[in-house]
């Protein structure tokens, strides 16, 4: 039994031995903070697309077959499930203030979603079974302004057309078809609309009183754009963020009153930009919602990531809010820098990263096999040590942005469309991240912040160096393959022998060279003997159990 549901019935049993019906406000407060402490090894984003395309049968069955049953036992110990709301109103729940997403137009001929209602078969209804009967939590997820139906695709006018809301009242978009802005997409709706706003609030209060959710996610991220002056260029001001923060204020209390009145709380997420700055540039107050209280788990960073995860570890712990990194998909646009930032490897290497943070858990967005070892996995360290992992410099590159997002990134964006340019006279630095002490290394923890803790492999979990069979190799990708005497390379300041060339990839096999837990330095230069400039594409470092040729 969870500590959560022990102090909940201790209360109950307080309540009814006192004949009180409510806990007092310092109960309540214990609860919730039970709640908030609740632990979340690997949080599952599921963007309930099961009923619409997968389930060949409207039944339960299929409906957790998809995605969803093998996870029983696994590190998830919470889903976020999202009932489509892939545009701004739509869902695949039994909404009443918003509009069941039915249509079977085109490509969605499969769609299935009325068929569960009529059946008396709710999908949100089916998951939250489904986790509780499995100590699982349950948070219901709402994409604030998903903007698919905007789309080229086929899918996209399908989906606008589907759309009451966004059909009936052009006038509380941001654009048209014909209109676009100049940045973002036309089909977003404006969160000045008080109307808006409005109905934000009531498919969210909808949720919380008819379901047995554990709390609801705001996803900010999809997609991250809210306000006409973004679409123009220009920064939101105190107007726009005291839009978006009444509005979390209003669904706060409102959690907190349902949370009340059922007996046991429901807790509120955002999934919002790891970037204070960026955030406010659209509209995003996202310090005062965590220093006013709005806020208890912090789901940072999507398609683009601004900063090294101990600048949001640090920033929620500070306010006694839980962290979250998102390892969303790469979307580097060069193909084999992509698949090679795809491998279970990759993400193993993603999630110590996460971990030596100090964050509390790892978050998984657009990743569906429910058969996929990770689940098995990322949520523990001592496990992932044991596994073949690469760290990179960077996953995502640039990334995007509806809102241009470029000037506010302090994270490397190393990849083959953001190449490092090395000469004789100009010498390049590189740092990239590592979650792990390794041979000849040292820890390098961060911080313990306020109402956080420290590293998690550094207390919890106890780097360990890899066994005597393990392989360490950095990999350098350049345009044109340079001679590996005429490059000279530093790593964390100690020389390394030159390396040996693999296609237009550089090799350099580590044994007793200093890595480190955190952030690691490789300097290159070029002797005079090589006059052209060198243009450095990639680097990642690979750990792997066998050392093979």
């Amino acid at each position: 039994m969870n500590t959560t549901l022990t102090l909940l019935l201790s209360i109950l049993c307080t309540l009814a031995a006192t004949g009180q019906s409510q806990p007092d406000d310092a109960a309540w407060k214990a609860l919730h903070q039970q709640a908030v402490n609740r632990p979340r090894r690997v949080i599952f984003n599921n963007d309930g697309n099961e009923p619409i395309y997968f389930c060949k049968a409207a039944t339960a069955e299929d409906l957790l077959r998809a995605r969803t049953t093998p996870l029983a036992g696994s590190h998830v110990d919470a889903i976020f499930y999202c009932t489509w709301s892939s545009g701004f109103g739509l869902f695949t729940h039994n909404t009443k203030v918003g509009q069941v997403f039915d249509t079977r137009e085109a490509m969605f001929a499969p769609n299935r979603t009325r068929e569960f209602l009529d059946k008396g078969l709710d999908p949100l209804a089916i998951m939250v079974d489904f986790a509780h009967r499995h100590n699982i939590e349950l948070f219901w997820s709402m994409r604030m302004n998903d903007t698919h139906d905007a789309s080229g695709a086929a899918y996209g006018p399908v989906m606008f057309r589907a759309n009451r809301l966004k059909q009936e009242h052009p006038e509380w978009l941001i654009g048209s078809k014909e209109k676009r802005p100049k940045y973002g997409t036309w089909s977003s709706v404006d969160y000045a609309v008080p109307e808006i706003r409005d109905l934000a609030f009531r498919y969210c209060e909808e949720v919380c009183q008819n379901y047995a959710v554990d709390g609801i996610e705001l996803d900010f991220f999809r997609h991250a754009f809210f306000f006409k002056c973004s679409g123009q260029g220009q920064p939101c001001g105190d107007e726009e963020r005291g839009h978006m923060t009444g509005l979390l204020r209003r669904i706060r209390a409102m959690t907190h009153a349902t949370g009340r009145k059922r007996g046991r709380p429901i807790l509120l997420a955002v999934r919002v930009p790891d970037s204070v700055e960026y955030c406010r540039h659209i509209g995003l107050d996202l310090e005062k919602w965590l220093a006013d209280g709005l806020v208890d788990l912090l789901i940072v960073s999507g398609y683009a990531q601004f900063n090294p995860w101990e600048y949001s570890v640090q920033l929620g712990h500070r306010y006694g809010v839980k962290v979250y990194p998102s390892l969303d998909e790469s979307r580097v646009r060069d193909e084999s820098a992509r698949k090679l930032r795809s491998t279970l490897a990759a993400y193993r290497g993603r999630a110590m990263n996460v971990w030596a943070s100090g964050a509390d858990g790892v978050y998984l967005f657009n990743f569906f096999d429910p058969e996929s070892p990770l689940w098995r996995e990322l949520g523990d360290p001592s496990v992932l040590q044991k596994l073949d992992r690469t760290y990179f410099a960077s996953i995502r590159g640039t990334g995007s942005m509806p809102v241009p997002h470029q000037k506010f990134i302090q994270a490397p964006i190393l990849n083959p469309a953001n190449p490092v340019s090395i000469a004789p006279d100009k010498p390049a630095r590189i740092d990239f991240p590592i979650g792990e002490t390794l041979p000849g290394g040292e820890a390098n923890h961060p911080a313990s912040s306020e109402g956080g803790h420290p590293a998690r492999l550094g207390t919890d979990h106890p780097a360990r160096l890899p066994n005597a069979s393990t392989r360490i190799t950095l990999r350098l990708q350049f345009k044109t393959p340079p001679d590996p005497k005429e490059l000279r390379a530093l790593l964390n300041g100690k020389a390394l022998s030159p390396g040996r060339l693999r296609d237009n990839w550089l090799e350099f096999v580590l044994k007793e060279t200093p890595l480190r837990q955190g952030t690691n330095t490789l300097e290159l230069s070029t002797t005079p003997q090589q006059p052209q400039p060198l243009s450095l594409l990639d680097l990642y470092l690979e750990i792997t159990s066998q050392a093979t040729e």
